[in-house]
């Protein structure tokens, strides 16, 4: 047992690796889409997921790109599942062809709660943890539960004190 927080336990991503791997998970999604290897659209599951689906799209040559808003998080809490804005229901239909980007799934919660609005997507992320793996069709690395993922849009560059003496 040990007494560090959540936080404690954390894996940096910088705006390289976030590229690099979002990059890989359009490598991996390339020619996979059920219209001779491509996607009709791309969603991005936000705020998360938009830098990725960028990505993805970019690499991936996707011009059509959506996003559906959804709430888990009060800082590192997270709380109940709900949707503030939907993406076109036009594009979407029951999802055939879209191809749903998230940066992480956790507990699974909110792409669980996705899936259920668009049964036949095909839902992708960068990083994953085991509780909610099942709930992706694709994704690029897979963190430990008790992992929490500092993304580049979260964090700063700042000094940091030397841990003996000064400068």
């Amino acid at each position: 047992m040990t007494d560090r927080l959540p936080h404690e336990k954390g894996f940096h991503v910088s705006w390289d690796q976030l590229h690099r791997d979002a990059r890989a998970l359009a490598w991996r999604l390339d020619g996979h889409g059920p219209e001779n290897g491509g996607w009709r659209g791309v969603v991005a599951i936000t705020r998360g997921g938009m830098a990725p689906a960028m990505i993805v799209a970019r690499e991936l040559d996707i011009r059509t790109v959506d996003t559906i808003s959804v709430k888990s998080y009060e800082h590192q809490d997270q709380h109940e599942v709900r949707v503030l804005k939907s993406p076109d229901a036009e594009l979407m239909g029951d999802g055939s062809g879209i191809l749903v980007v998230d940066d992480l799934v956790d507990s699974g919660k909110t792409v669980g709660l996705v899936r259920e609005m668009f049964p036949r997507a095909h839902f992708a992320t960068v990083y994953a943890k085991p509780q909610g793996r099942p709930q992706v069709h694709t994704f690029v690395t897979e963190v430990s539960q008790d992992t929490w993922i500092f993304f580049p849009w979260d964090m700063a560059l700042q000094y940091v004190q030397p841990y003996r003496g000064r400068d």
